[in-house]
């Protein structure tokens, strides 16, 4: 008899290890957000992403799991773009029994996040998040449905190429890179795959994260004649940025600001001079794939606009743990990870399979700022704009 309990009593603590109670009546997904802080611009938006689609997924009745159809529950905590906070609020989810983690944006959070979730046995999916080299640990529960620091890079260089005749091309370039592993890593591609297509670096500077002052190295890029300026400044520093690009008289004839400026806010705040600026986020509301003319209705609906660019990577996100928790046909985490590692399918960022190390095979897109509106301008088959070149001077806007 006591044998038996023992039996019963392992069982039972494996089963709280790795699945949700199986008289749940709700799949609960933890979401930990940036909604305040440095990346709160871009942090709602990706919410308001994970929202859509969950309320679409329960306006169904919810994802069927065997011979039943289960509600999603989403959880949202704000880490307020602080790391440690990301690493407490994930723990508090864990507690809650969550099936699965999904992010927020920066790729700063995401490392810790990724830590978290491996310790925990929790599969992690995250967007807004291009830093490679967190996927090179050897973690199996580490999912990323975004284009990484390595495609970004490439693709920057192919847009110029692809755009531009060989004369007109801006080759000498100035890195202005935060002093992260963000930064460093795709400041490193970027002077790679630069040298290889006949770009030169005239400028690689540095700078800690909340700077006040980039004089100094806007200055060194003027003076050196760079015509290009890459970066992957959080908001308030892209903002601050070219506002004193505009006040020192430089202005790039090319300008990509990753991450920066994604959000709404950055044409709010700067008006003309946020134009001609560059991003990356992988998603832009012109694309074709399936349910992206639903989304933008709703979000219409909702904000009186179409959806932002970081809105479709966040809905994504929520397809894919759908389709997973469903293949799975398990509320068993582990059994939901397996399904998230063999995903084959088309969200509205695009057809999509992830490789062993949780990096994803996903197209990618640029989009510009142009006239206060973002623009997708490449690649060109899909573009809903010509790429604006050479940026217009800043007096002259």
């Amino acid at each position: 008899m006591k044998r038996t309990i023992q039996i019963w009593l392992a069982a039972a603590l494996l089963l709280m290890g790795c699945c949700v109670d199986v008289f749940a009546q709700t799949i609960k997904v933890g979401a930990v957000v940036p909604l305040t802080g440095r990346y709160a611009s871009i942090g709602n938006d990706l919410k308001h992403g994970y929202d859509i689609a969950v309320e679409r997924i329960n306006a169904g009745g919810g994802i069927q799991v065997g011979n039943r159809r289960f509600p999603v529950e989403l959880m949202v905590l704000d880490d307020e773009s602080d790391a440690t906070k990301t690493v407490a609020r994930l723990e508090t989810h864990a507690a809650q029994g969550v099936l699965a983690y999904i992010g927020g944006v920066g790729s700063d959070l995401h490392a810790a996040g990724a830590t978290i979730a491996e310790k925990n046995r929790i599969p992690y999916l995250g967007v807004g998040f291009a830093l490679e080299s967190i996927h090179k640990q050897g973690y199996r529960y580490l999912f990323s449905p975004f284009w990484k620091s390595p495609q970004i890079a490439r693709e920057t260089y192919r847009l110029l190429n692809g755009s531009l005749p060989y004369n007109q091309r801006p080759k000498k370039v100035a890195l202005l890179l935060e002093k992260t592993d963000w930064g460093q890593e795709i400041g490193g591609y970027w002077e790679s795959y630069g040298k290889e297509t006949g770009y030169e670096m005239v400028v690689k500077a540095e700078y800690a994260p909340g700077s006040k002052d980039f004089s100094n190295m806007i200055l060194q890029a003027k003076s050196t004649g760079a015509e290009s300026v890459f970066g992957v400044p959080n908001p308030p520093d892209g903002m601050t940025i070219v506002k004193q690009m505009k006040e020192l008289d430089f202005t790039p004839k090319f300008l990509v600001l990753l991450r920066g400026s994604d959000g709404p806010a950055w044409a709010k705040n700067l008006g003309t001079a946020g134009d001609y600026t560059l991003l990356g986020t992988g998603w832009h509301a012109a694309l074709k794939y399936p349910l992206v003319k639903e989304l933008n209705e709703t979000y219409t609906r909702k904000h009186n606009r179409l959806a932002d660019p970081v809105v479709g990577p966040g809905f994504a996100v929520v397809q894919i743990f759908a389709d997973a928790v469903s293949r799975a046909g398990a509320l068993d985490r582990d059994k939901i990870r397996d399904a998230i590692a063999a995903t084959n399918m088309v969200t509205v960022s695009g057809p999509l399979r992830f490789r062993p190390d949780g990096t994803a095979e996903i197209p990618g897109v640029f989009i510009q700022w142009q006239k206060g509106t973002q623009q997708l301008v490449w690649p060109k088959e899909v573009a809903t704009s010509p790429f604006a070149y050479p940026a217009q001077p800043f007096s002259q806007r």
